[in-house]
């Protein structure tokens, strides 16, 4: 008769190695999720959902009037590190402000004001640090016309 193979017993040091594994793989995914929302997500939204929900529809109705001009940007870094736009349809005689924003908020805002140029672009009053940025641009004519937009500036 053929001698059947002997297993090892199941011991308590089985057991742990098992638990020990199993939460190593739970604690490492929790870490590796955590670590990837924190980078990725931009911060707050609205400071107030509720005040944001009554704005809605204001914002809705503002935002068409803002399309129905037909002005468009186009943002770039200069050598200098300035910012220079070129902004079509607006008129010459516009203002233009922008609020650059940090997506993380790593670093402060940076307020800037931009002039225009004898070649019809605008190019910012400031540096703005190098690194990824979220440019809130505020173009306000003398009759009143306000247009807003945001762009990527990396």
């Amino acid at each position: 008769m053929a001698k059947r193979p002997t297993r090892k017993p199941f011991t308590g040091k089985h057991m742990t190695l098992i638990l020990v594994a199993g939460f190593t793989v739970i604690v490492g995914v929790n870490v590796l999720m955590a670590t990837l929302a924190s980078r990725t997500f931009g911060g707050i939204v609205v400071e107030n959902s509720y005040v944001a929900s009554q704005k809605f529809n204001t914002w809705l109705d503002e935002a068409r009037r803002e399309e129905a001009l037909g002005w468009q940007v186009a943002v770039a870094r200069r050598g200098d590190g300035r910012l220079q736009l070129e902004l079509t349809g607006a008129p010459e005689d516009a203002q233009v402000l922008a609020e650059a924003r940090h997506p993380l908020g790593h670093k402060p805002d940076q307020a800037l004001t931009f002039t225009r140029g004898s070649d019809g672009t605008w190019a910012s009053d400031a540096v703005l640090p190098e690194g990824r940025w979220t440019l809130r641009l505020r173009v306000e004519t003398p009759d009143g016309a306000i247009w807003r937009t945001e762009r990527a500036v990396l």
